[in-house]
């Protein structure tokens, strides 16, 4: 089906209309309508000769040329030859991580510690995020033990600090699931586990410490008096009991899979698995449990050895067993730079165009609950796009512009953001800058 709505002489008042959603503020921007472009909705055909119209950083009409007239007053953009598709969703990162640490080593279960706490927003890797296209990521703690702490997901707009980027569910909370880890990574000398069995199992008495926990709450209802002492570990544990706070779990061997997919169907909690090297290995039992895959897609050899059955097919034997799948950059791992071309390699391996386009896009969106707001152009929806010179399965292709929330966040002409797309991974550091060129009479 074609998407389109039909902006008509009475757009002004439809607009006002919408004033209560969007907000004074934001309600008396000029719209700027997008056009002629090659138009990727993910959310029914491709459109040639596109319109695009955003207003208040909401999408408010999208379509073909021939069905959506932008407002008169619009400010146009001819963008002929362009591809337009809506912004990528990176389900796990840790860029801004890099001077604080992603691993806190001084026990196995940190479920109280907070990404949020320990993110630099002015990191250049940000800007790198965005000169890859990605809008909206899941900034993770590492997987150096089996709880590393409450995620956080942020939308990439240009701030001042973290609380510019923050997101929040419909109830107001931080949006952020909990993450955690099995297989090699958590392994150590005591406290931490040393075996597999041993790693599963101080999992599986940490849950039934946090359904005692949840019940104690539950008796004390609204008596101060009665109720358990506050315990932050706790807190965020009932959550992820109660279906509010996701686990995005890392795992990559088929029997360290199952092993998640055991405590999942004991405790009820919901999961994202995460690199899954081996899900190719177990793909009908992960699709009869209804978990979706956010897959790493490798393309250079290395790593630990229980990836070493890292294949480009899992995405693809995922894809066809039944299973949402994502892609992620698990960034510095893989360069936020280049993470359309994980969808590019799993086209290459087996996967569909369009689920792979999805994978970047709209299924990761649903991993982060935030699918009402992003992962598809839809009117209404929070006006995230790519600008992009041609096909975005390309090698040839760059992403010229991207915007978040109806705001320019990089372009590819501007030489400080070109820096940010081409150059190394220095590139935009000013301390590095600063610090190399004394004598040298003036900017290097």
């Amino acid at each position: 089906m074609r998407i389109s709505v039909r902006w008509t002489a009475g757009w002004l008042a439809w607009a006002i209309l919408s004033l209560g959603a969007s907000g004074v503020a934001t309600a008396q921007e000029r719209p700027i309508a997008f056009t002629g472009m090659s138009l990727i909705t993910l959310h029914g055909e491709t459109v040639d000769n596109g319109v695009l119209i955003v207003q208040g950083g909401k999408i408010k009409a999208i379509g073909a040329s021939n069905d959506v007239v932008a407002p008169p007053e619009a400010e146009r953009r001819d963008l002929h030859g362009k591809v337009v598709m809506p912004g990528l969703v990176d389900t796990h990162s840790h860029i801004g991580l890099a001077t604080s640490g992603s691993n806190e080593r001084s026990g196995p279960l940190n479920p109280e510690m907070r990404a949020l706490d320990a993110v630099d927003i002015r990191d250049p890797a940000l800007q790198r995020a965005r000169a890859g296209g990605i809008t909206t990521v899941n900034i993770m703690p590492g997987s150096g033990t089996l709880m590393g702490g409450q995620t956080v997901y942020l939308k990439l707009r240009q701030g001042r600090t973290i609380d510019d980027l923050l997101l929040h569910t419909p109830t107001g909370r931080l949006a952020g699931g909990l993450k955690m880890a099995n297989g090699t990574n958590p392994q150590g000398d005591p406290p931490f586990p040393g075996t597999r069995a041993k790693a599963a199992a101080l999992v599986r008495e940490k849950f039934v410490a946090a359904q005692v926990y949840r019940e104690k709450l539950a008796k004390a209802g609204s008596d101060p008096e009665k109720a358990p002492t506050r315990d932050l570990a706790m807190e965020s544990l009932v959550e992820v009991l109660s279906g509010d706070r996701v686990v995005h779990h890392h795992t990559h061997r088929h029997d360290d899979i199952m092993t998640v997919l055991r405590l999942q169907k004991e405790f009820g909690f919901r999961v994202v698995l995460h690199h899954v090297s081996e899900g190719y290995k177990v793909a009908q039992e992960i699709a009869a449990a209804k978990v979706p895959c956010s897959v790493i897609v490798i393309d250079s050899p290395g790593g630990k050895l229980e990836a070493r059955d890292m294949d480009w097919k899992t995405a693809a034997v995922l894809e066809k067993a039944g299973v949402l799948v994502g892609f992620h950059t698990d960034d510095p791992v893989t360069d936020s730079r280049l993470f359309l071309r994980s969808a590019a390699l799993a086209v290459r391996a087996g996967m569909t165009r369009d689920g792979a386009l999805k994978a970047v896009t709209s299924a990761g969106a649903q991993m982060l609950d935030l699918q009402d707001r992003v992962g598809t152009l839809e009117v209404g929806k929070d006006a995230d796009f790519l600008i992009l010179s041609g096909d975005p399965l390309s090698v040839y292709t760059h992403i010229e512009e991207t915007w978040v929330d109806g705001s320019r966040v990089f372009d590819r002409n501007d030489p400080k953001d070109a820096v940010l797309a081409t150059g190394g991974i220095g590139a935009g550091n000013p301390r590095v800058a600063s610090l190399c060129c004394f004598g040298n009479g003036g900017d290097q």
